[in-house]
């Protein structure tokens, strides 16, 4: 098969960051947050998607026609969507970092010799033999553009490939900040590090009402996540804190997630626990992980790869260039928190354009209400129907636990 030859590009990530996220004035206060964040998530940011693929196997209902079109982010969600055979999937990002990861794990998927070498490179991402891996089995398969961005340096000089010797889920924007929150629970006598210890749920109420809780009661704690600043590391730009905040103490709501994350599902089912309080996968793939790492589904991804196609750009602009009817499944994770009216409405009428009879759009907000009634024209939301009572039931189900909302809508035509 011939290296994927599709570029993504530096400079077009800035721009198209910058039209995502800029809403004021460059020199005015919020501007100038803005333009912090779009520094700030121009480089990794998601070694792992944050949006739990199960869940959204569940509401997509994928049938073997279907077209399926995702931001992607990390890549996981949309290699981990094959496992449902849709005819393709179409996974798109801002970030040129997500997209070179995006495709660096499609490579893998495709040419490295087994599933133990794919886990040992995506998986436990610390083995020095990962190099050697790259430069033996993916780099003769990657486009100039993705081989360029992983052997570049990065703001410490080091080469970004060497992320995959020293765990990458420590790295990029999301895992430095989780780094941080460690270090911070460490000063105050904390380890939540612990957690994925625990045998039982009981055990696990146990550690996080011990050492979790009494974080959130420090005068710094709250000072600090009071600023809208402090969650960039999440990936949380000026516009969506205020909807994660919905009108309480951020420290408080921040406290109700984590305590869904530690003690709403078993740490053995839970990879997302795994990531936020251990900082990695169970060791020797003895945990739970992502569909796209379970070795029981390696056959079929690898023989299904060439459906998913990865490229750099817009969302809306992608759906308003696809033929009218074409595209049956849309996930747009939380980009929609970030957006103003105008651009809302222009995605609803690029989804209205794309959508098959039937297709269903499914995202995450960081709030829990759907944010579209009033802000998305009545004459393109009309078109479709809010499956409130499945996506209040899903929702509920999602491990990463991050979100306040999970909502599908569903095509009426």
């Amino acid at each position: 098969m011939p290296p994927m030859t599709i570029a993504s590009d530096v400079g077009l990530s800035g721009r198209l960051l910058s039209k995502a996220v800029h809403r004021n004035r460059a020199f005015s206060i919020e501007g100038v947050l803005e333009r912090i964040f779009t520094k700030a998530f121009s480089g990794l940011v998601y070694p792992q998607i944050w949006e739990d693929p199960e869940i959204d196997l569940q509401a997509m209902l994928i049938e073997p026609h279907h077209h399926v079109v995702t931001i992607a982010s990390g890549g996981c969600n949309a290699l981990s969507y094959l496992t449902a055979n849709p005819a393709r999937v179409t996974a798109i990002d801002l970030n040129h970092s997500h997209v070179a990861l995006t495709r660096l794990k499609l490579a893998g998927l495709r040419h490295l010799p087994n599933w133990e070498s794919f886990y040992s490179f995506f998986g436990e991402a610390n083995e020095a033999d990962n190099i050697r891996l790259y430069q033996r089995y993916l780099k003769p398969h990657l486009d100039l553009e993705t081989a360029k961005y992983w052997e570049g340096r990065n703001w410490f000089g080091r080469k970004r490939l060497t992320h995959f010797k020293t765990n990458i889920y420590r790295k990029g924007l999301l895992g430095r900040f989780i780094g941080l929150g460690h270090l911070v629970a460490k000063i105050y006598g904390s380890n939540p590090s612990s957690l994925v210890d625990c045998r039982s749920m009981e055990e696990q109420r146990r550690v996080f009402d011990k050492e979790i809780v009494p974080l959130f009661q420090k005068r710094a704690i709250k000072w600090m996540t009071n600023r809208r600043v402090s969650l960039y590391g999440l990936g949380i730009p000026p516009a969506q804190y205020e909807a994660l905040a919905g009108g309480a103490k951020m420290a408080d709501v921040l406290q109700q997630r984590l305590e869904k994350l530690a003690c709403g599902f078993p740490m053995r089912e839970n990879y997302f626990a795994w990531q936020a309080f251990g900082r990695c996968y169970a060791p020797n793939s003895s945990g739970p992980v992502p569909l796209y790492l379970n070795e029981k589904n390696f056959g079929k991804l690898r023989r299904s790869s060439n459906q998913l196609t990865v490229q750099q750009g817009s969302i809306t602009d992608v759906l308003a260039d696809a033929p009218s009817g074409s595209v049956n499944r849309i996930v747009l994770l939380d980009a929609q928190d970030w957006m103003t009216d105008d651009q809302l409405n222009e995605l609803w009428t690029a989804i209205s354009h794309s959508a098959a009879p039937k297709a269903r759009v499914i995202f995450r907000t960081a709030g829990i209400e759907t944010i579209l009634p009033s802000r998305v024209r009545d004459e393109t939301l009309g078109s479709w129907t809010y499956l409130e009572e499945m996506s209040l039931k899903l929702g509920k189900l999602d491990r990463s636990s991050i979100y306040g909302g999970f909502h599908i809508y569903e095509f009426n035509s």
